[in-house]
């Protein structure tokens, strides 16, 4: 059985070391003393949490008493797990537990990150990136060979180590002897610890450790001028981080000649800004981002030689948590960090530049304080720190969605149904990406990944590129589609936006990511020859040599192969977003680009379309027709305007435009053009006065108070059904008739339920007899209105009249307006009775002077209803 770790020797000097006990006790099962279970571990950068926690969990499963009928032996393969959330900092802790433990590195202690694996069948602690261990899951559910995994840096809040933290859960309702442990720099355990309850709902236990920093020094140097421009991040405000650093520097090494610096930056392109102004002079200036060779990397996270010179080291956030470089007593921060964000309304997904976190900043001045007492220089004002967002937001609410949703679907959790995260994804953004799969033939129609998505969830790049890699291959080479897809899969930095060039670059050696694009190549390439695409070969005859990389990167990303607009410095994507390319960007004056990265910009980078192309290649228009057929549209659009209708026949590439040709509309492209018109600008082209108003109006009172089977005639409800009652008006408008002077009276009866349409003019009628003889016509209110039909008929034509008549079957009283000689409102009533009893006698008083030839009777019920004045009756 192999030796355990000596955990007093590797813990001497780590804070951490005084809770190793009590996580022990947490993670040991009450009756067997084996380990299981879960826990938290919450505990500061530099306190020894990542260097003693998974050899802990080792002695204890060394140590465990195993039944004979488990699924596990003693010491019989079984490993601890660490997913770190960068394949940097999985090298890094890897090398240093094993350089502790006085081991050959790949023997007890091993890494596996993507192109490379330093493992071997003694290898009881194993580091490695989330995305190794997710796809280990999907080969593996049930982890065989894994007594625990560790879940570092929770906290960073990665969408990968999300989706883990889910699907792990479900594993260990499987697997009871499986520990699962989620380590937090940051004071969020107890959100992880609910995660991880156990079957009773008990949160897992919380095991911290307090900080161990020295005293750290805040100095404040904001830069003159603002840290973003339209650009990106403000060259101006690069050298005022480059001219800080060595003046802070120089200041630190002049009290202590062993101070490294470690200077914070977003990207790799401002690292390596910032890095050659830093060069020339007596330090030695290091990067570290994804972009540098794993060699560079671990020289960077790796102490200073003795007597080599004091150093720099210019890193992205990558150093901001999960590693450990020593000798860094000074820190000099920018600020600002780079994070995914997704513009559904424009189909647009990548990085953008934004302040960092309060809770990253202060990650980043912790680096300074590990050792010694330390400086922090922040390159903006306090208020600007006070007005950061508290934490990072999480990857799983910006970021585009689609790799994780066919990982969930391959799963067996479509969209994450069941799964329970950390954060829900958000709603609009997974069905997005559900159906981006569904295009690619990747899920079936209840989400659940096909042969296909399986096979392209093993493919190390996002499903669009995948695909792209296996349906290219079949038309340029496995190799050529490999390149392709690595490089754009890759985090590299088209000049110019210009991927052909870049391509040449890493081909050639000179681009710094060229060796791990080289690797990339290689696995790709090997995976493309194994596997072939569902569907048709997909070939491009008439492609150019030049035209491959574009080729490829349209295969993955149809809905932005882009045309230059005439006239401007603007392209139209297919999926109708306008973009411009970086101001001198060699693709200027190509018509046709296959974009791989388009995000939103201000200024002269975007043309004045709000979109900037940050990454595309050149293609010609028969390659772009070709790798985006399924887009193709033949179609006539027919429009009316101006009291006639006009149409042309289009050919379109989703959005684009590729020619338009007037022809001469049919009889039912007419119809449809001026149905589109009445849905655009509503019926009021049409003419509702008269008979045809009034008869909807009575409609709608019936739809209002019988209800079924009397037809909805608002304005919403006609146009739904346009095809039910106005086609034949339709075409006569098409053909020339103005719509003015259209009938309305007999379409609308084409809505008339039968037979209860012979009833209309019971329920609902033009006019009512009134006791005087007349019929006077019943005002109905307007489509809409709540109102009650109205009766305005002079007062002495209702002498008698004790009960009010009603409409709707009974349902709908009819108002009265009682009307003087003249016509004037006297009194408006639905009670003709309580009327004549009451409130007439004070209307007679008043009324009989000023118009003495009309009848004011005492007695309303007794005298004859008349229209006419005495002398006539």
């Amino acid at each position: 059985m192999p030796a355990s770790f000596d955990l007093a020797a590797l813990g001497s000097g780590l804070a951490f070391a005084n809770s190793l006990d009590r996580l022990a006790a947490v993670l040991a099962a009450p009756k067997t003393g084996t380990m299981a279970g879960a826990a938290v571990v919450q505990a500061p950068p530099g306190t020894g949490k990542t260097t003693l926690v998974p050899p802990l969990l080792a002695n204890i499963m060394l140590a465990n008493t195993v039944p004979a009928n488990s699924h596990w032996t003693r010491g019989g393969g079984q490993r601890i797990v660490v997913t770190q959330p960068r394949r940097v900092a999985a090298r890094s802790a890897a090398r240093r537990l094993a350089s502790l433990d006085g081991s050959r590195l790949g023997s007890r202690v091993g890494y596996t990150v993507r192109g490379e694996r330093v493992t071997g069948p003694g290898t009881l602690v194993e580091f490695l990136t989330p995305g190794i261990l997710l796809r280990r899951l999907l080969s593996d559910p049930g982890l065989d060979g894994v007594a625990a995994v560790v879940l570092d840096e929770v906290h960073e809040r990665g969408l990968e180590t999300d989706l883990l933290l889910g699907m792990l859960a479900e594993v260990r309702q499987l697997r009871g002897d499986l520990t699962l442990v989620a380590m937090s720099a940051t004071l969020e355990a107890p959100r992880f610890a609910a995660l991880l309850a156990d079957d009773d709902g008990v949160p897992a236990p919380v095991v911290d450790s307090p900080s161990v920093l020295f005293p750290l020094a805040t100095v404040w140097a904001p830069a003159p001028g603002p840290r973003l421009e339209e650009h990106g991040v403000a060259r101006a405000f690069l050298d005022h981080v480059a001219e800080t650093a060595v003046a802070a520097h120089a200041r630190a090494l002049s009290k202590d000649p062993a101070v490294d610096a470690l200077v914070f930056l977003p990207g790799a392109w401002e690292v390596g800004y910032v890095a050659a102004r830093l060069r020339g002079g007596p330090t030695d200036v290091l990067e570290l981002h994804g972009q540098v060779s794993a060699a560079e990397q671990d020289r960077a996270v790796s102490g200073r030689t003795a007597g080599g010179a004091p150093r720099i080291i210019v890193s992205t956030g990558l150093a901001e948590s999960s590693l450990t470089v020593p000798g860094v007593r000074l820190v000099v921060d920018a600020g600002l960090s780079r994070e995914p964000r997704r513009d559904a309304a424009r189909g647009m997904s990548g990085l953008v530049t934004v302040s960092c976190s309060r809770a990253s900043a202060v990650q980043r001045a912790g680096r300074a304080a590990r050792l010694g007492p330390g400086t922090v220089v922040r390159c903006y004002e306090e208020r600007t720190f006070g007005a950061a967002p508290a934490h990072q937001t999480p990857e799983i609410l910006v970021a585009d969605l689609t790799p994780a949703a066919l990982l969930l679907a391959c799963w067996g959790a479509p969209a994450g149904r069941g799964l329970t995260l950390p954060e829900a994804p958000p709603h609009a953004a997974m069905d997005d990406a559900v159906e981006v799969l569904r295009e690619l033939g990747a899920v079936d129609g209840d989400g659940f990944a096909t042969p296909l998505g399986k096979t392209l969830a093993r493919v190390p790049a996002d499903p669009r590129l995948a695909r792209a890699l296996l349906d290219g291959a079949a038309a340029v080479g496995p190799r050529t589609a490999a390149e392709a897809v690595a490089m754009v899969a890759g985090d590299h930095r088209a000049p110019g936006a210009d991927l052909t060039r870049l391509a040449a670059s890493l081909r050639s050696g000179r681009d710094p990511g060229s060796h791990r694009w080289g690797e990339d190549v290689r696995r790709m390439e090997g995976i493309a020859r194994r596997e072939s695409a569902a569907g048709p070969v997909r070939t491009s005859p008439g492609m150019a040599a030049g035209e491959t990389v574009g080729f490829i990167v349209a295969l993955a990303y149809p809905d932005r192969v882009a045309r230059h607009v005439p006239g401007t410095t603007a392209y139209l994507l297919t999926s109708g977003t306008r973009a411009g390319l970086p101001v001198g960007s060699p693709l200027s004056g190509h018509d046709w680009l296959a974009v791989a990265e388009v995000s939103r910009a201000r200024g002269r980078d975007a043309a004045g379309t709000g979109a900037v192309i940050r990454s595309a290649a050149p293609l010609g228009g028969d390659t772009a027709r070709d790798a985006a057929r399924h887009l193709a549209v033949d179609r006539v659009d027919a429009e009316f305007r101006n009291g006639r209708v006009t149409a042309r026949r289009e050919r379109r590439l989703g959005a684009i435009v590729l020619s338009a040709t007037p022809v001469k509309p049919t009889a039912a492209q007419g119809r449809g053009a001026v149905a589109a018109a009445l849905q655009a600008t509503g019926l009021g082209m049409l003419d509702w006065s008269g008979p045809a108003g009034a008869l909807r109006r009575r409609l709608a009172l019936l739809h209002r108070v019988v209800g079924a089977p009397w037809p909805d005639v608002t304005d919403t409800a006609l146009l739904e059904r346009l095809e039910d009652w106005l086609v034949p008006e339709l075409e006569a408008i098409a053909a020339g008739r103005p719509a003015a002077k259209v009938a309305l009276t007999e379409p609308l009866r084409r809505l008339l339920p039968w037979p209860a349409a012979s009833h209309l003019g019971e329920l609902a009628p033009e006019r009512l007899a009134v006791p005087s003889g007349s019929h006077v016509r019943i005002d109905y209110p307007d489509v809409g209105d709540a109102g009650r039909p109205v009766v305005a008929v002079k007062l002495q034509e209702c002498f008698g009249w004790a009960a009010t008549p009603s409409l709707a079957g009974g349902r709908m009283p009819v108002l009265f307006h009682l009307l003087s000689p003249a016509g004037h409102p006297l009194a408006v009533t639905d009670d003709l009775a309580s009327f004549w009893s009451g409130p007439y006698a004070q209307v007679r008083a008043e009324m009989r002077g000023r118009y003495p030839k009309h009848p004011w009777p005492e007695d309303p019920w007794t005298a004859p209803a008349t229209a006419k004045v005495k002398r006539r009756m």
